[in-house]
C-alpha cells in the first residue's frame, strides 16, 4: 500500500503542534519588506511581521515558492515511493498552486495538487483532514474524496477594519477605501471561489457585533458542524470574545484562536479577524 504525505503552504493557519504531529510539510512564501526577503516561515511570526509590517516604508509583497523548491520537497518525499497530496491556498490570492502544478509535472513523485478554494485556517481544515486519514493508511483516492467534502463545506467570513491594505494591493478601489478610512466603515465579507462578497458594514465595531450575533444563529440552525477555527491579525481581544460566544453553543469543540501568518495579514492589515466553519 502507498504511503501518502501531506504538502501545504504557508497560508495555512495551524498549530504548529498538530502540523507536527501528522506530519505536515509546509512550503513558504516569501514576503518582502522594504526591499529584504523573509521565508515565511517558524522564524517570522505572525506577531513579529505586525511590528515589521508598521513600521515598513511601504506594503509589503508576498511572492509563491519558486517552482524549484516545490520539485526538491516532491522528490525527497518520495524517494521512499510515497505519493503526495498538494493542498494550497486558491489561485485568487496567489499563483502558488500553479507553481506547485507545474513542479508536480517535473518531479519523479506521483504528485496530486488540490487548490483548496480558500486559505488560513480554512484551507488547514482540508490539510488536516487529509493529513488524519494518510496518518489512518487511507488511499489517496479516498483522502481526494475526503477533501473535496471539507472543501465544498467550508465557510470563511473576513473582518476588516481598514480597507488600507486591499487598497493598496489592488484586491479593492481606491474610492472603496477612501470611504472606509473616513468613516470608520468595517466591513465583514464572505470569502467565497476567491471572491470577497460583504455580508456586513457599518461604523464602528458594533457592527461586527451584530454580523456574531447572527453567524451564531446560523450555526446553530446547523445541524452538524464539525469545527470552527478564529484567526485574526492583531485583535486577539475580539477573537477571544468570538470565541467565548461560540464555546457557549459548542461547549466540546477545541476551537483554535490563532494569530494569521504574514501572507494574510499582508491583505487584510490590523485588526482584522477570520471565523471559518466546515459541516459535515
Amino acid at each position: 500500500m502507498t504511503n501518502v504525505k501531506i504538502v501545504t503552504d504557508s497560508s495555512c493557519t495551524i498549530e504548529k503542534s498538530v502540523r507536527d504531529n501528522l506530519d505536515i510539510h509546509v512550503m513558504p512564501l516569501a514576503i518582502m519588506i522594504d526591499g529584504v526577503v523573509y521565508p515565511d516561515d517558524d522564524q517570522l511570526s505572525g506577531e513579529k511581521f505586525m511590528e515589521m509590517m508598521a513600521q515598513a516604508k511601504s506594503l509589503p509583497k508576498t511572492s509563491q515558492p519558486p517552482i524549484g523548491e516545490f520539485i526538491s520537497m516532491y522528490d525527497s518525499l518520495g524517494e521512499d515511493g510515497s505519493e503526495v497530496i498538494s493542498i494550497h491556498m486558491t489561485k485568487g490570492l496567489s499563483g502558488t498552486v500553479e507553481a506547485a502544478r507545474q513542479a508536480s509535472n517535473l518531479t519523479k513523485t506521483k504528485v496530486t495538487v488540490i487548490d483548496s478554494d480558500t486559505t488560513d485556517q480554512g484551507l488547514s481544515f482540508q490539510v488536516i483532514r487529509a493529513a488524519e486519514l494518510a496518518k489512518e493508511g487511507k488511499s489517496a483516492e479516498e483522502i481526494l474524496k475526503e477533501v473535496q467534502k471539507v472543501q465544498e463545506n467550508t465557510t470563511l467570513y473576513i473582518g476588516i477594519s481598514t480597507l488600507d491594505n486591499l487598497v493598496k494591493g489592488g484586491r479593492i478601489s481606491r474610492t472603496t477605501g477612501l470611504l472606509s478610512s473616513v468613516l470608520n466603515i468595517r466591513v465583514v465579507m464572505n470569502f467565497t471561489h476567491g471572491e470577497l462578497i460583504p455580508v456586513a458594514k457599518g461604523r464602528g465595531k458594533k457592527t461586527f457585533d451584530k454580523w456574531f450575533n447572527n453567524l451564531k444563529k446560523e450555526l446553530k440552525a446547523l445541524p452538524n458542524v464539525r469545527q470552527i477555527g478564529i484567526s485574526h491579525a492583531d485583535a486577539a481581544e475580539l477573537a477571544q470574545e468570538f470565541k467565548e460566544g461560540l464555546q457557549e453553543l459548542f461547549p466540546d469543540m477545541n476551537i483554535p484562536v490563532l494569530h494569521t501568518n504574514p501572507v494574510i495579514a499582508t491583505h487584510t492589515g490590523k485588526n482584522a479577524f477570520a471565523i471559518m466553519y466546515y459541516v459535515d
